[in-house]
């Protein structure tokens, strides 16, 4: 196997090599903010090891082929429209990202229940590789139909290596446009391809979409704010503090877990007045989703030198086209704002997400 077919085979979407511990976990989150702001916001984890991340500049009119199993000759295309996002492993795996017209996309891990057609070769050159597929939307179009369009003229293939089901790992896709829509694309059964609206405002892993929708009924008590006081025979309950009414919400970092979880920090935080407080928002609603490093593994296992299983969390403004982003090494919100970007003449860049890997904390003197 060449060295490049070696990479797109261990790296094929998020490096998902199917380790029993440290496996990738993203959660996603949706809303407006009172002003019309749309949002959309996500953390990235694996806890394996460093992803490599790169923020990623697409100029339009760049040519691109996409990978295929035995190398990049799979569809070519020129970028309509520019973009920024963030790649893991290889420049050209753009996880999450945004475009000039505010379309969104990103790419979430989906274990057990993605499932992609086998690769065809006569199809190669109508075919894109799961993990190049947030590029390829980035790129081409300005709305959630234009994408859903552009899906029926094209293979989706998978380059990782298949497991002992002949399944190879994928991931589930969620998009969003400038309007507010947001649907979840998801594969299954070999090629079987299902759209569904993401109403909720929510994405993490499996099980499938509808499974985590209709999950939310095993919570339906649960409620912002406290639990009322009242007596029993005489004995008087009441709650110890804040968020009573909340009691039971899970706490474990599962794919239906997060789901849960974040529906309810989400629809119960005020609306934002506008994008500056929607984007800071998402950041902290989407704090209560860092994994620490080491609760992904088991007494005994090695766990690898990285500050958190978090790797990044990202968010993107569709109404005002802009790419925000921390990483694990650094909490500072950086900001890319593509209107001022002529991707008429900006040339293709690769970044590191961190200018230095540890960034030196700031020290404050009296």
């Amino acid at each position: 196997m060449n060295k490049t077919n070696s990479l797109i085979t261990g790296a094929a979407l998020l490096a998902a090599v199917c380790l029993p511990a440290a496996l990738p976990a993203c959660t996603g989150i949706s809303f407006a903010a009172a002003d019309g702001t749309q949002i959309q916001a996500r953390t990235i984890e694996w806890g394996g090891y460093d992803l490599n991340s790169k923020l990623v500049v697409l100029p339009r009119r760049m040519g691109n082929v996409s990978y295929m199993p035995q190398g990049k000759n799979g569809l070519a295309w020129n970028n309509k429209y520019g973009a920024v996002g963030a790649s893991t492993v290889m420049e050209e795996f753009v996880t999450e990202g945004v475009n000039e017209k505010g379309l969104n996309a990103g790419i979430f891990y989906f274990p057990h229940y993605g499932s992609l057609a086998p690769y065809n070769p006569r199809k190669a050159k109508k075919s894109v590789s799961d993990g190049e597929l947030v590029r390829w939307m980035l790129t081409n179009f300005a709305t959630v139909d234009e994408v859903l369009n552009g899906l029926k003229k094209i293979e989706i293939i998978p380059i990782g290596e298949p497991g002992p089901d002949g399944i190879s790992n994928t991931g589930h896709w969620r998009i969003a446009d400038a309007s507010g829509r947001s649907v979840v694309l998801e594969i299954t059964n070999k090629g079987e391809r299902r759209v569904y609206e993401n109403k909720v405002g929510i994405l993490t892993n499996s099980p499938d979409y509808p499974w985590q929708e209709t999950n939310l009924n095993n919570y339906v008590n649960l409620h912002a704010g406290a639990a009322d006081t009242r007596d029993v025979n005489g004995v008087r309950l009441f709650p110890f503090g804040a968020g009573s009414a909340l009691l039971g919400l899970p706490g474990d970092v599962t794919p239906p877990s997060r789901f849960v979880r974040a529906f309810f920090w989400l629809h119960s935080a005020p609306a934002a007045p506008d994008a500056y407080g929607g984007i800071t928002q998402a950041f902290h609603i989407l704090n209560n989703f860092d994994i620490p490093i080491g609760s992904e593994f088991a007494a005994g296992e090695q766990i690898p030198n990285l500050p958190s299983a978090t790797q990044w969390t990202s968010a993107a403004d569709l109404t005002h086209p802009a790419f925000y982003y921390r990483t694990m090494y650094n909490s500072q919100i950086r900001k890319v704002d593509l209107t001022k970007i002529d991707f008429d003449t900006v040339t293709y860049t690769v970044h590191p997400l961190d200018e230095v890997p540890r960034e030196p904390m700031e020290e404050l003197t009296f």
